[in-house]
């Protein structure tokens, strides 16, 4: 039987947003201590039950970007998440996403352009003007 076109379509993007949920999840693990350690793409991709590359080409294909990209994004999401709503220190935050405090900070800043501390005291300054 012959694959359409609109199959392996919808297969793309069924393996994407699959991709996408088990970044979820897996993510929120890590913060919550169900899992010690973030997995590598190709562990990922075991997990989703297709390879390394297949999973490489297709959230390629489909987004534009290479899965590693959204993997950075979601941590930086959740880290920025914690900096602005909890009192967690720095490096505390660092721990949780199993980061050295010191190369969290560089990965931080790479993509946000600031310091975690930087971006803390930024969104913590919003937020007293709106308190009472």
């Amino acid at each position: 039987m012959k694959q359409t076109e609109q199959d392996i379509l919808s297969r793309s993007k069924e393996i994407t947003e699959n991709y996408f949920q088990f970044l979820d999840k897996h993510i929120a693990d890590v913060i919550s201590g169900k899992a010690d350690d973030f997995m590598e793409i190709n562990q990922i991709a075991n997990e989703l039950f297709i390879s390394h590359k297949h999973l490489t080409d297709i959230v390629q294909k489909e987004t534009g970007n290479h899965p590693c990209h959204f993997y950075d994004l979601k941590i930086l999401e959740e880290a920025k998440r914690m900096l602005s709503e909890t009192d967690k220190s720095v490096s505390e935050i660092a721990k949780i996403l199993t980061y050295d405090p010191s190369n969290f900070s560089k990965f931080f800043k790479k993509f946000v352009g600031q310091t975690p501390g930087q971006f803390r005291k930024e969104n913590k300054n919003s937020e007293k003007f709106t308190m009472k």
